[in-house]
């Protein structure tokens, strides 16, 4: 496996995966051409260093998978870096093959490069499946998390 940082190219694959969950299905638009706004976003993303958009690519150069990386710096625990990750995606036909574990070892390998202090996600409590394999990992519910949609 290959892990790099996304290019526009890979949008297409990128916002594919994105969609392809039940969640997913009623939060993105898959379409070619793609929307205007992922590509935007994804300008935004690229242009920004405390953003890394990630694709893992298999021997035949096929993007598998993908997962963004954000760095956060605070104030508290002595000016810490906080590390969060996102948009945890594999393609279907490549679920159940240890892929998810290996993204994940490489997403923690990479904030401990950064120095970041705290690796954290959220995942919707519609996941229960997903919530079992982040447990597995070593991630534990420390605090309940709130959000306010607009």
């Amino acid at each position: 496996m290959i892990f790099r940082k996304a290019t526009e190219n890979d949008l297409p694959d990128i916002v594919a995966m994105l969609a392809d969950d039940e969640l997913g299905k009623t939060r993105e638009n898959y379409q070619i051409p793609l929307p205007k706004l992922y590509i935007d976003a994804f300008k935004k993303i690229n242009a920004d260093k405390n953003q890394e958009l990630i694709v893992v690519e298999n021997e035949t150069k096929e993007v598998i998978g993908t997962l963004q990386l954000t760095y956060i710096q605070y104030l508290n625990r002595l000016g810490s870096l906080r590390a969060q990750i996102e948009s945890v995606r594999i393609k279907k036909n490549h679920r159940g093959q240890g892929l998810g574990k290996n993204m994940f070892e490489w997403a923690i390998n990479r904030a401990k490069e950064k120095k970041a202090c705290i690796l954290q996600l959220t995942t919707d409590k519609k996941r229960p499946e997903a919530i079992k394999f982040y447990q597995s990992l070593g991630f534990t519910a420390s605090h309940e998390g709130m959000k306010m949609q607009f």
